[in-house]
């Protein structure tokens, strides 16, 4: 008698604008990010930390964020950057939850032909505009939790 196989599926729809990421505990006080290519991230609140911790890791994602578009706006302005760094510098609550309250972005830029003018211009449009992570930062988030108990 043969046996006839049953394959489960669970299908789940994804937004087209929706992004998924894992978080693996690594131990102690040390966790990976995943986003769905498998590029990793290594997050950590241990006192000798290897990685970023979360808080760190966001003025990072508003860095890079910002920084993308300021150099495509340069270069599309013919006045592409030579050297270009950001500084972020959050300030937080001093008690728990601990959030940021205030966050200072500094473009830097050295380039033939980049004014004052066009970096402030490009700045301006990055993080009122086209920056998602800035405009993550200013607005009202809907979070949703959801818990699960995985069994042996």
């Amino acid at each position: 008698m043969q046996r006839s196989r049953v394959a489960l599926y669970r299908i789940v729809y994804i937004k087209p604008m929706q992004k998924t990421m894992m978080v693996h505990h690594l131990g102690a006080k040390r966790f990976a990010g995943f986003n769905e290519h498998g590029t990793s991230m290594v997050l950590d609140t241990n006192d000798l930390a290897i990685g970023l911790r979360p808080m760190e890791a966001l003025l990072v994602a508003l860095a890079g964020c910002t920084a993308a578009d300021v150099v495509e706006i340069l270069n599309k302005r013919k006045t592409p950057a030579q050297s270009y760094r950001i500084e972020v510098i959050g300030d937080r609550q001093d008690e728990y939850p601990k959030a940021y309250t205030h966050i200072r972005v500094k473009h830097i830029v050295m380039g033939k032909g980049v004014t004052l003018e066009q970096l402030e211009k490009a700045a301006k449009l990055s993080h009122e505009k086209y920056c998602s992570v800035s405009a993550t930062l200013n607005c009202p988030i809907a979070v949703e939790v959801e818990v699960e108990v995985e069994t042996a």
